[in-house]
């Protein structure tokens, strides 16, 4: 069991209260879903610009790569929210599921087991008998959930952070090339933004997650840049 509300990497055994209980306990995005949306969107539309030849740079090539980077990241954007909304309802759909589990089941330790299963690993681990039993307890107090699972207003809102998440993330990339009329520093000045976006999405995830953000911040600009590269040699 996941949780009815929790969407991606937080697990709460009592989660799979009525919505109304639930609804504020998450925001639409965790920090580590916006910065990999960014990150996505980024690389994304690095590989259009990143393909653009400063030798042989013309007006016309540079307005079709924009063009083409732009309606590529607003394509992906779509997909991306759609799934994210997808992984909602199905994730919603297996706390229902796992909470009408726990009610059912007769065997005390049956049930402690989804309720762990739904925990990280290393809490699951330390807690006692007695803590899955209470929350047990409270678990099967709870009113019956519903039939089936639905959509929320909270889903909604975080599909549209996702959608804006990579479609942005074009545009501090793009826009060296409509101020800067030299198209060869433009593409310079835009490659520059480019990694320091990386570098700050490798900051930002470090800091999150209790690693060093400068170090982060440095390989995720290496790696990023990698990944490109190879995004291009692949035909992509």
């Amino acid at each position: 069991m996941d949780t009815v509300i929790n969407r991606t990497s937080e697990h709460n055994p009592t989660a799979a209260a009525p919505r109304e209980v639930a609804k504020s306990c998450k925001r639409p995005l965790e920090p580590i879903e916006r910065l990999s949306e960014i990150l996505f969107g980024l690389i994304m539309v690095l590989t259009f610009t990143c393909s653009i030849s400063v030798t042989e740079l013309r007006l016309e090539e540079v307005n079709t790569v924009l063009i083409a980077a732009i309606g590529c990241n607003l394509a992906w954007g779509i997909i991306d929210a759609f799934m994210y909304l997808l992984a909602c309802f199905v994730e919603r759909g297996r706390s229902i599921c796992a909470l009408r589990s726990i009610r059912q089941t007769t065997d005390p330790e049956a049930a402690h087991g989804v309720i762990a299963a739904a925990m990280p690993p290393l809490l699951a681990s330390v807690m006692p008998r007695e803590a899955f039993e209470e929350i047990r307890n409270k678990l099967t107090r709870l009113p019956e959930p519903s039939a089936h699972p639905t959509i929320t207003k909270e889903d909604w809102i975080g599909g549209i952070a996702v959608f804006l998440a990579v479609f942005l993330s074009t545009f501090p990339v793009v826009i060296p090339f409509l101020l800067i009329s030299d198209a060869g520093l433009a593409l310079r000045t835009s490659n520059g933004v480019a990694v320091l976006m990386l570098f700050l999405t490798g900051y930002g995830l470090g800091h999150y997650g209790g690693y060093r953000p400068w170090r982060m911040g440095v390989w995720m600009a290496l790696v990023g840049s990698a990944l490109v590269a190879l995004t291009i040699v692949l035909g992509g």
